[in-house]
């Protein structure tokens, strides 16, 4: 069976998704969920997403996006179009079993796959921080929400948030 390909973000209530490179925001829960979710299955990411992250993510094939040929990355695979690094990914997860393709942004890659993916697992962060970089307007009559936990802020998190799973209502 082909895996899906699943967006992953944490988004706040007014589309923020990053600013200087980083998170608007800390959230120790969402940061512990994003692991669980994507552990064992092939990620793929821009390069400054890439970038943002203190190493490589362990249990996970890397797979960057990135335009700049010279540009290397030890432990992770690069891939210099958005059809190479799902043939990357597609084939790693052939292999390993895994079901879903996990896409972790930045903008212009979500902006990318959106109309590729199968299933966003979407962290709402319930503030409305200052950002740069914001996640493309969804247009919610192709989404079906199938899961929503709502969770108060825990001891490293600055905000309430949920997590809600959205899969694409299929064509007629």
């Amino acid at each position: 069976m082909k895996p899906i390909i699943a967006l992953v973000v944490a988004m706040a209530e007014n589309g923020a998704i990053g600013r200087g490179g980083d998170l608007p925001w800390r959230l120790s829960s969402d940061l512990r969920y994003f692991r669980k979710i994507t552990m064992g299955k092939p990620v793929i990411m821009g390069r400054l997403t890439f970038m943002s992250l203190p190493r490589v993510l362990d249990g996970r094939l890397n797979i960057v996006l990135t335009r700049n040929a010279a540009f290397t990355a030890p432990g992770a695979v690069m891939a210099y179009n958005l059809e190479e690094a799902l043939d990357v990914a597609q084939k790693a997860a052939a292999k390993s079993g895994a079901e879903e393709i996990m896409v972790i942004g930045g903008e212009d890659v979500f902006r990318a796959v959106l109309p590729l993916a199968s299933r966003i697992y979407l962290t709402e962060v319930h503030a409305s921080p200052h950002a740069d970089t914001w996640f493309p307007p969804l247009d919610h009559g192709e989404w079906r929400e199938v899961s929503r936990e709502r969770h108060e802020p825990g001891p490293k998190d600055e905000h309430p948030f949920s997590f809600v799973v959205l899969d694409r209502i299929p064509p007629l």
